[in-house]
């Protein structure tokens, strides 16, 4: 399951990563910081996303 994850995890991450992006810049946050902070969160957060993913797939 880890290696399911960890495939997931690659199309998740850069998916949540640039939502988290958009949002702060639709925010009018154009600072570094702010946008580094976002994708950061974006990234973090699809890690739980991509193993519940995994884990609804391996059910199947």
């Amino acid at each position: 399951m880890l290696r399911l994850t960890s495939l997931l995890y690659a199309v998740v991450g850069t998916t949540l990563a640039g939502i988290g992006v958009i949002v702060a810049v639709t925010m009018n946050m154009y600072d570094v910081q702010s946008i580094v902070v976002a994708a950061v969160i974006g990234a973090i957060v699809a890690l739980p996303v991509s193993w519940l993913i995994a884990r609804k797939l391996q059910e199947l």
